[in-house]
């Protein structure tokens, strides 16, 4: 039950009324109010601005929005789960529910479990989230951990919202970067030989992370590689050291609690079928569009970017597409930009049936985003929709001090390091507990204390003693059921104090902070939503201990003891549910 949704469903009847008797246009789109939140809790429970969003439009002579305002509140307090419906300011009509209202969110709540608030699965339009595509030359950094955290939480909301929700990685198998891991392979592989190698040469990674892949080459081949030609070895020990890289990063990210349905590889774009490759059907179909052409690029002001060059060239008309200037598709010596291999990959998200993608990446792809766009909206004649999440760095401290360390890397924090020490729910917790257009500041002490001032502990705490309440009713009431199908017939109307009002209002809002946390792509604002649900219940916690009639186990009031552990169950659901959207555990107790 989501009393926005539902209530908006009302507002609309009461508009379509005044539409089916004349007094607003028969084409009236009544899709464009708004029913949530009032600004001040004090106000109501429900706002809605139809009347200012619709007056002007309206044929029954109300001189202002206000007026209007009048004459649907009026509608609006005949409701019988309506216990008021005033008017305010120049025209805001803001509602006050009925108890009944909250003790139906309740037993929902009880009802549904997990359930409560996902949308039917296949509801919704399918998606395709790619996220982490770290380049496969090394174990990934902390920066890498929260574009991976956002893309997986991201897939886990919309799953939610019933999308069916595509997990995609893509794998940079091509280019000389993997050329360059593959000569540091066979580095290691001579090490693992027995030979003496000394100082890393600058240019090769210089990591220790590579000494396993130098291992597995001598098993595999013995020293019959040694002495071959670059040209011989090469092949093998790229795609050996490749394997040897999606392994490890397969398995940093099973630490969190990660895996992608899809592993797609840059390198398979080139492979000819029917004597071309993806790359050049990716451009034809633009090319049959009018969408590419011979021409010059002007020098573009300031810092010359590394595709520009001052020649003619095969360009995509990305300009009538939304973007700031045309796009190189080849390079000087006939090979693709990036440009173009990220095109034809995207075209193969559309030929498998993807009009919604979204990608996330690092701060430093900004300037990806609007070529992207428009490439996808060319290939799709504008069906399909591209959203580029983009994460800012992550700074990475102890006790306020920068860390530099690496056992693994050579020259960076590597992610792994940081799940061991401080584990998967306080990475992916605090990663989410930030807007991913904002930077974060990662201390490893201050996110494993167990104080009210670390979020991630501070949530998971009110599970923990949500949890408890129902042990320590368990030995109070023995014979007391606190199954969720029996507490939802307890006498929910006990529940009357302002700390079991204010968490069942907030329980009510659940439903539409994960829904437009989905229409939105923004996993932090479930984080926020779990720790305000968090400080209701631990603010109302705390009051029972003055005040031990407020106590949530009542040993003299079985009836109210009932109803208020169908209370903490509902808030205990609620909290489990979001933090899984998170990926982060709901503990039953905190040690």
């Amino acid at each position: 039950m989501d009393i926005f949704v539902d209530f908006r469903t009302r507002v609309a009847t009461l508009l379509q009324g005044k539409i089916d008797g004349g007094k607003l246009p028969a084409d009236l789109d009544l899709s464009r109010f708004t029913v949530e939140p009032p600004r001040d809790p004090a106000h109501g429970d429900l706002a809605t601005n139809a009347a200012m969003v619709y007056a002007k439009e309206s044929k029954a002579g109300y001189g202002n929005p206000r007026q209007f305002a009048v004459a649907v509140a009026a509608g609006l307090a005949e409701d019988p789960d309506v216990d008021t419906a005033e008017v305010a300011g120049p025209g805001f009509i803001n509602i006050r529910l009925r108890p009944a209202v909250y003790a139906a969110v309740l037993v929902d709540v009880l009802e549904e479990g997990a359930r409560y608030g996902r949308r039917p699965p296949g509801s919704a339009e399918p998606v395709n989230v790619e996220f982490v595509s770290a380049n496969p030359t090394g174990p990934m950094h902390v920066g890498h951990g929260r574009g991976a955290v956002f893309g997986d939480a991201l897939a886990n909301l919309l799953t939610h919202a019933g999308h069916p929700t595509t997990r995609e990685y893509y794998i940079n198998d091509a280019g000389a970067q993997v050329d360059v891991l593959a000569r540091s392979a066979f580095l290691r592989y001579r090490e693992a030989l027995g030979e003496e190698i000394g100082p890393i040469p600058d240019g090769l990674y210089p990591g220790d992370y590579l000494k396993a892949a130098g291992e597995w080459l001598v098993r595999a081949h013995g020293a019959a590689l040694r002495h071959q030609p670059e040209a011989a070895w090469l092949p093998l020990v790229r795609l050996a050291a490749i394997d040897a890289m999606m392994a490890m990063i397969r398995d940093d990210l099973a630490a969190l609690n990660i895996t992608h349905d899809v592993f797609f590889s840059e390198r398979s774009l080139t492979l000819k079928e029917g004597g071309m490759d993806a790359v050049e059907r990716a451009i034809a179909a633009l090319r049959s569009k009018d969408l590419v052409y011979q021409g010059r690029l002007a020098p573009p002001k300031g810092q010359l970017p590394e595709d520009w060059e001052d020649r003619e060239q095969t360009l995509f008309r990305s300009t009538a597409f939304g973007d700031d200037v045309d796009r190189p598709l080849l390079k000087s010596d006939g090979s693709y930009t990036y440009f173009a291999s990220d095109i034809a990959y995207h075209k193969t998200k559309l030929d498998r049936g993807f009009n919604a993608m979204i990608d996330v990446l690092g701060a430093d792809h900004g300037g990806y985003v609007k070529r992207m766009q428009a490439a996808v909206a060319a290939l799709s004649d504008r069906r399909a929709s591209l959203d580029v999440k983009l994460c800012q760095l992550v700074k990475l401290m102890r006790d306020g001090e920068p860390v530099k360390m690496s056992k693994r890397s050579g020259d960076f924090v590597t992610l792994r390091e940081v799940v061991d020490e401080v584990g998967s729910d306080a990475v992916r917790f605090m990663m989410l507990f930030r807007s991913n257009e904002a930077m974060l500041d990662f201390d490893l002490r201050k996110v494993i204390e167990q104080s009210k001032d670390n979020p991630v502990f501070y949530v998971q705490y009110a599970h923990a003693r949500g949890r408890s309440v129902l042990r320590q009713a368990a030995g109070v009431f023995p014979n007391l059921d606190t199954a969720p199908e029996r507490l939802r017939h307890e006498q929910l109307d006990l529940l009357s104090d302002a700390g079991e009002i204010a968490l069942v209002k907030l329980i009510a809002q659940y439903p539409r902070q994960v829904a437009a946390a989905a229409a939105s792509h923004e996993p932090h604002r479930v984080a926020f939503y779990l720790h305000e649900l968090a400080s209701s219940l631990h603010a109302h916690w705390n009051r029972g201990k003055d005040q031990p009639q407020l106590r949530f186990v009542n040993e003299e009031r079985r009836d109210l003891t009932g109803a208020r552990l169908a209370l903490i169950t509902a808030t205990v659901s609620v909290l489990a549910s979001g933090l899984g959207l998170l990926g982060v555990s709901a503990p039953e107790e905190m040690r």
